[in-house]
Formats: structure tokens, C-alpha cells, sequence
């Protein structure tokens, strides 16, 4: 699968996007090593923070699959009815992604999928914290 037809899955999935309070939807699509494409949405709600980001929509079925290794994660948001704009993951989304990948993870973002930015993980979330980061022994630079 390539870039543009992973972004292509993203831009699909952000239809199903439930976003009554922000008006903003985003869609993702996580591939997995296997080829097997996950898809997830933001799922909204009035307690805020109960809300669910696309991208942890996206491997909380990968993970609840089996999967465990992936190649890329596109992501496509926008406002309701308008344009999309590259919609970079959160921090929380940040930091799940860094359970499962490592800094050359390469993360899509669009606003059409024609344009595609690629990004790595270590460029969205450098030093970030992982099960190594809890050594003891590990000093921080």
C-alpha cells in the first residue's frame, strides 16, 4: 500500500467522524506490518475527556486485533463540511503511538491526498517516554 492509499483510507474513515461539540472530524488509518489497514475516528462526547481521538481509535482496533507492528499512520482532518488541513496527532496520541513504534515511525499528514507531509515520530514527539525511559539506569541527557 502506498502513501496516497493510505491517506485515502484516512480521508474515508473521517466521514464516520462523530464530533457534535468541536464540528471538527478526523479520520486515520494505521497500516500494519502485515498489510491489514485499521481505521478510526473521533468520537466525541460532552465529557470532554471522554472523548477518543482518531488515531487512538485507529489502534485500539489494531490492538484488540492482535496486531502489534506497524508501518505508518495517516491522518486527515478538517472542520465539519470544509476543507481539510493537516491535522497533526495530539500529545496523548503522540504517546501511544511511541508504545508501538519507534522514532522513524512515519506519520502522513494532508489536506488533500494529493499532498502529502511525512513526518517521523521522533520529529512529533522527540525524547519521548517509553518503557526504556524507566531503567533506572537511564540518565536522561
Amino acid at each position: 500500500m502506498n502513501d496516497r492509499e493510505l491517506m485515502e483510507a484516512a480521508f474515508a474513515a473521517r466521514k464516520n467522524a462523530y464530533a457534535p461539540y468541536s464540528h471538527f472530524q478526523v479520520g486515520a488509518a494505521l497500516l500494519a506490518e502485515d498489510g491489514t489497514v485499521y481505521t478510526g475516528c473521533n468520537i466525541e462526547n460532552s465529557s470532554y475527556g471522554a472523548t477518543l481521538c482518531a488515531e487512538r481509535a485507529a489502534f485500539a482496533q489494531a490492538v484488540g486485533q492482535g496486531a502489534r507492528r506497524f508501518r505508518a499512520l495517516a491522518v486527515a482532518g478538517g472542520p465539519e463540511g470544509g476543507a481539510t488541513v493537516e491535522t497533526p496527532p495530539c500529545g496523548i496520541c503522540r504517546q501511544v503511538i511511541a508504545e508501538f513504534c519507534g522514532p522513524d515511525f512515519p506519520v502522513l499528514l494532508a489536506a488533500s491526498p494529493e499532498r502529502i507531509s511525512r513526518y517521523t515520530l521522533g520529529q512529533l514527539l522527540p525524547e519521548a517516554f517509553t518503557q526504556a525511559s524507566m531503567d533506572p539506569g537511564k540518565a536522561f541527557p
